[in-house]
């Protein structure tokens, strides 16, 4: 399952073709004819749809080539681009552009692509440029879209250096962009900096083993001697001259969970096999996703531990429903007090290193220091990894925390400083979602709810 928010409030999700058919019918009769399909060469079912997060309604939309284990980002004109798959569709490039008519639909491109990217990974760039990394199989990467005199793949001995032979683990290396326009590029059990201009590798230091899956866990699930998760959990500053990692212990093993940041800062660790705490009472295992929504709802989707779709007689079946987790300051207590944006308007377009004012509205006296104010940027989520997902907490010129204005009855002003550069903020950031949270939750002691959504 993939899934990524667009700038319309709507969702993108889409999944394998080869799994047989979905539980949706494509529109006015419409068929994929696909000759090179492994299961289906003729599919009237839908593999792709458009969410509309305000009505709760899906759309189906038609992908022409298998779209397994891809990866994708959106574009600085708000189009989703996504890229590679697998069998016939490994090298091609699709693009799905937003529209308020529900016209637009899958634009695909074939071969594209210069090597098959079947477990990639994509960060947008500074100059609004997607960089594709790695892949099954693939130790090189590319850009897209094409530059004139550039449009080749280049090499990556890092890759190479991190695949141990008939071990799948490097797939979807963790790639981020560093604060020094570097990106940071973690796979295996190795990481580096990386300057994807001068094509330059900086190897970081190697002192976690305990974080990554065991060595020869792959051929031991094989034959069915299945090792526990761990309970480990990494940390490093990149961004310090001497970057160390840091082990913490967490208060339980997990494996095949989904990270999100939240707009308070906060990290939300949900999905996965076993069940603790507040368990769910859907399993979420492999292939579930989870992404944040404008509203501050997380949207939980999918699971599907099996080679097709397997609805019945098995201990974890296939499921496409999708509901919604509502973090603690989602609070019904909290409503009354909840800060409420009144502009800059949706849609508003902000330049780089420019202040900015933010009126609000919110009931009961609100106090310097008790507002922050925060960016976040929707991610392309699959496979337990959200790609280009980034948070950035705003301040005012002085670069202190904000202070607050009051306008007089319930109306506040705050005034912030928005990222300097497109290294800070690359250019998809017409579409970065804007939260001022106000801190009352832990006062409260609330807990978080789920609500259902809607049944693919």
């Amino acid at each position: 399952m993939h899934m990524q928010l667009l700038n319309t409030d709507r969702v993108i999700i889409f999944d394998r073709t080869d799994f047989g058919p979905s539980n949706i019918s494509l529109p006015n009769n419409q068929c994929r004819n696909d000759p090179n399909d492994l299961t289906l060469k003729v599919d009237c079912t839908a593999h792709s749809v458009e969410y509309d997060v305000a009505s709760n309604s899906i759309r189906p939309l038609n992908v022409l080539t298998d779209v397994w284990c891809s990866s994708g980002s959106v574009m600085p004109d708000g189009s989703l681009m996504q890229t590679g798959g697998f069998n016939d569709g490994d090298r091609n490039v699709r693009v799905y552009k937003p529209c308020s008519d529900d016209s637009c639909d899958w634009q695909e491109f074939d071969v594209a692509l210069r090597q098959r990217r079947w477990y990639a990974t994509n960060h947008i760039l500074p100059d609004g440029r997607q960089i594709i990394v790695g892949g099954r199989g693939q130790f090189s990467y590319e850009f897209y879209p094409k530059k004139a005199g550039a449009d080749q793949s280049y090499n990556l001995p890092f890759l190479s250096q991190t695949n141990d032979p008939r071990i799948e683990n490097n797939l979807y290396p963790f790639v981020f962009l560093n604060t020094d326009g570097n990106l940071f590029i973690f796979a295996n059990n190795r990481a580096i900096l990386f300057d994807y201009v001068k094509g330059v590798e900086r190897m970081l230091p190697l002192k976690f083993w305990s974080v990554v899956v065991p060595k020869g866990s792959f051929t031991s699930a094989n034959n069915e001697n299945f090792v526990g998760a761990l309970n480990t959990c990494a940390r490093i500053r990149i961004s310090d001259p001497n970057p160390q990692w840091v082990m913490e212990t967490m208060p339980l093993a997990r494996v095949m969970g989904d990270m999100v940041l939240l707009p308070n800062g906060n990290i939300l660790i949900l999905n996965g096999a076993s069940s603790a705490q507040n368990s769910s009472s859907i399993p979420r295992m492999y292939h579930s996703t989870a992404i944040l929504l404008r509203d501050g709802r997380i949207l939980v989707s999918g699971s599907n531990p099996h080679a097709y779709y397997n609805f019945t007689g098995v201990v974890f079946p296939t499921d496409l429903t999708m509901e919604a987790f509502s973090p603690h300051y989602l609070d019904p207590r909290l409503k009354r007090v909840r800060p409420m944006i009144v502009s800059p308007t949706s849609h508003s377009q902000i330049g780089y290193g420019q202040q900015l004012v933010i009126n609000f509205k919110a009931q009961g006296r609100i106090s310097r220091g008790f507002i922050t104010v925060t960016m976040v940027a929707p991610p392309f989520t699959t496979h337990s990894f959200s790609m280009n997902q980034r948070l950035l907490v705003l301040t005012n010129s002085t670069g202190i925390n904000t202070s607050v204005t009051s306008l007089g009855g319930s109306n506040y002003q705050v005034r912030v400083t928005t990222p300097g550069s497109n290294i800070l903020a690359p250019p998809d950031t017409i579409f970065f979602l804007w939260f001022i949270e106000k801190f009352l939750a832990k006062a409260f002691g609330s807990k978080s709810s789920r609500e259902r959504d809607s049944t693919m």
